[in-house]
């Protein structure tokens, strides 16, 4: 991986990360494909009318269906999916912790039942690696503890010292089996945790950036805490970040949250709120979230977002998209997803230019004057 810091305006930062199959500009928002699949999107629709240098796929999802092997076998991700540009793989604890009925975090990995059929599995920091390798991602996470917040001290120290652990045993590997010529394009990124807790997060941070990381993310956010507990602990854990490295806050969130993390010095982000949002019928504009369902859309020849060049807000409108949420066509998803990571990826690229400029202040200034006209 290369990386370049282009410029910053006070702490937002416009960064180039060179991969084995894309370049990817920075701030960058990356859309979830879970399954190797952006939900209810073709990859020519991710590829070349989004424009999306990087989509993120689920380790924990690929591993028991089709099976991390399969995917090896069929080209990895990239063969697999036909998505020639990067891949970000996650590590699979938030899934095993999040999805089964029974998840226990053990000192040496996490033990948990498929939520397809109830099998036992167990993830330690090596299977994670092993089974990203075969997936071919080209930015592999480590196995973390995370915690669910509220949570005790004590839970919290434990998570620091597993998630330490568990990143020191990872880090070796990856680089042996690098050595090995397993892996040598691939990319590997530790994560965070701490809560919200600024003494934990510090030390977090600290024991993690000493290690021979390609990047660092933070973890165990957007998990229920306030949006200024959020923010407050991202501005504090930033400066105990490396500076000419990717900065990655995990599964964060609205515009407005991409906007104050940008602010506080973050790079990359992933969550699946464009694409469930648009599912569940709430579109994001310029001027903020539009519900289609609404009655009033049911005779408005506008675009549901004026100032965007999407393919629907080009092609459709809102009583049009009213309508096909309404009768649950298919057709419906596609173009709400559309429009919604189109929104998210443009904002991104409107931000970088702001930052370039050096006026990212004027330009959260104007992004948060069209919310209240």
């Amino acid at each position: 991986m290369q990386f370049t810091l282009d410029a910053t305006s006070n702490n937002a930062r416009a960064c180039t990360i060179k991969t084995a199959h894309s370049t990817i500009q920075t701030p960058v928002f990356m859309p979830v494909g879970t399954l190797g699949s952006v939900k209810s999107l073709d990859m020519d629709d991710v590829l070349h009318m989004l424009g999306a240098e990087i989509i993120l796929a689920n380790t924990y999802h690929m591993y028991l269906r089709p099976g991390d092997a399969t995917v090896a076998k069929m080209g990895k991700l990239h063969g697999f999916t036909t998505f020639a540009k990067s891949f970000l793989t996650d590590s699979g604890g938030f899934q095993a912790f999040s999805l089964s009925d029974i998840s226990k975090p053990k000192e040496n990995g996490i033990e948990f039942r498929s939520h397809i059929d109830g099998s036992k599995h167990f993830f330690t920091p090596k299977k994670v690696i092993d089974i990203q390798h075969n997936l071919g991602s080209d930015i592999m996470m480590i196995l973390d503890d995370l915690v669910a917040l509220p949570a005790t001290q004590e839970r919290i120290a434990l998570s620091i010292e597993r998630t330490t652990a568990w990143a020191k045993e990872s880090i070796e590997y990856f680089r042996e089996k690098q050595k090995e010529g397993i892996g040598k394009e691939q990319n590997i990124f530790a994560i965070i945790q701490g809560g919200t807790d600024k003494a934990f997060r510090t030390k977090s941070a600290t024991e993690l950036c000493a290690m021979d990381y390609d990047g660092f993310a933070i973890g165990g956010l957007s998990v229920g805490e306030l949006n200024e507990e959020m923010y407050t602990t991202v501005a504090h854990t930033v400066e105990y970040m490396p500076k000419d490295k990717p900065r990655y806050l995990m599964g964060v969130g609205t515009p407005e949250d991409l906007i104050e993390n940008i602010e506080r010095g973050i790079d990359m982000f992933d969550c699946v709120m464009p694409t469930r949002n648009a599912r569940n019928g709430t579109l994001f504009t310029s001027f903020g979230k539009l519900n289609i369902k609404g009655a009033k859309f049911k005779e408005d020849e506008t675009a549901v977002d004026p100032e965007c060049q999407c393919l629907t807000c080009k092609k459709y409108s809102r009583a049009y998209l009213n309508h096909l949420f309404r009768s649950r066509e298919i057709t419906y998803f596609r173009l709400a997803t559309i429009h919604n990571l189109h929104y998210y990826l443009n904002l991104m690229r409107e931000v970088r230019q702001a930052i370039l400029e050096d006026r990212f202040a004027e330009y959260k200034a104007e992004f948060y004057a069209k919310r209240k006209e």
